[in-house]
């Protein structure tokens, strides 16, 4: 049994890179999503902006389904980022737990400290990209479905 335990050890280390370079991909994705959000949000503010809902159903013709798979095509990248991000965030935050368990019962308290830093990291980052999202998801959600309702009432069903 220690040989397989060693294993399942070796094998869960080895997505330590892989997870976090998601977590730094997810947290990049929310900055930008934020800037287009924060740009959006301005032009709204301004009455400058213009609805690709409304340039997409103007040229298509689409009927409210199609409206409503377009909606949900344009915020799958943020809804996927929000609801991964913690469990990305969970997984980076176990990993490094092993080794951190395993220093404290050998009394080194930097190695242990040294990869709670990393855990905690991990998780914090995760979770600044999931919150980020989540909110861009809601408004921009809303902004969508009102936009949705304002064309199926002027009569394009």
């Amino acid at each position: 049994m220690n040989a397989l335990e060693a294993s399942l050890y070796d094998l869960a280390g080895l997505f330590m890179i892989p997870v976090i370079l998601l977590i730094l991909a997810a947290l990049a994705y929310a900055f930008l999503a934020l800037g287009g959000f924060a740009m959006e949000a301005w032009q709204r503010r301004r009455s400058r902006h213009r609805s690709a809902l409304a340039a997409f159903h103007a040229a298509t013709g689409a009927a409210t389904d199609d409206l409503e798979l377009w909606i949900l095509k344009r915020l799958e990248w943020v809804r996927i980022v929000s609801r991964t991000a913690p469990m990305l965030g969970l997984v980076a935050t176990m990993i490094p737990m092993g080794p951190a368990l395993l220093a404290l019962t050998r009394n080194e308290g930097a190695t242990m400290g040294e990869n709670l830093a990393v855990a905690f990291a991990a998780v914090i980052l995760s979770l600044v990209a999931a919150s980020i999202c989540f909110f861009i998801l809601t408004i921009r959600r809303r902004w969508l479905l009102e936009e949705l309702r304002r064309i199926e009432r002027a009569g394009g069903k």
